[in-house]
């Protein structure tokens, strides 16, 4: 591991983790999206409890018809549950009339916060374990000779720079609704168009900026 990673190696690599990680949780991977839930994980944990109470679909529609019967009563103003003949089955209310079923409700929860921990701390163990294998491990305390000579050399309107930039880019994250390992590694690979919009953009936006600052900077 003395040099980088050919370009397609990368390529299997990085598919074949976003492959692993819907297969396991069922869900799309994105980093901004579990960093925001680990950051605010007291309030992910009480809505995860709240959810394990009702993990049966069964006692889910007996709960909400329990309430709705407590809440609009069962007098003569309240609709009449439909009488089934004897010897007929009572249809089910979650399977729709062209037979095909509506989703569990298990199915539209988020992963457990507890595993988007895990691939929070993964990913950084990952890069330290990959940059000390290299032999390019090095704890820095600026963004290295190519940020000095084009941005600045002062260690305060760095740390200004990297603190606004760090602002903007989660900005735009939660208002892209994804970061670039949501967008541009799951939902360009279900060809999504928001993603595939969204990815073009920024990339497109980095090429830019790496020109600019390269070619005429």
């Amino acid at each position: 591991m003395s040099t980088y990673w050919p370009w397609w190696a990368g390529a299997i690599g990085l598919a074949l983790i976003t492959i692993a990680y819907t297969l396991a949780t069922d869900r799309s991977f994105g980093v901004s999206s579990a960093w925001d839930r680990v950051l605010h994980w007291r309030s992910e944990r009480h809505l995860e409890r709240l959810e394990e109470e009702f993990t049966d679909e069964q006692a889910l529609v007996d709960a909400l018809a329990a309430a709705t019967a407590e809440h609009f009563g069962t007098g003569p103003g309240a609709p009449t549950p439909q009488q089934v003949p004897y010897g007929e089955t009572q249809p089910r209310p979650d399977v729709e009339a062209t037979g095909g079923e509506s989703p569990p409700v298990t199915s539209l929860r988020q992963v457990p916060v507890v595993t988007q921990a895990a691939l929070l701390v993964s990913t950084f163990l990952g890069g330290c374990i990959a940059a000390v294998t290299s032999g390019r491990f090095q704890l820095r305390f600026d963004m290295g000779p190519g940020f000095r000579n084009l941005v600045t050399a002062n260690p305060t309107a760095m740390i200004a720079l990297l603190f606004v930039g760090g602002v903007l880019v989660g900005f735009g994250t939660r208002l892209a609704g994804g970061c670039s390992s949501g967008h541009g590694l799951n939902g360009c690979g279900r060809l999504r168009p928001v993603s595939i919009v969204a990815t073009a953009v920024f990339f497109g936006t980095a090429v830019g900026v790496s020109f600019l600052l390269w070619k005429v900077i």
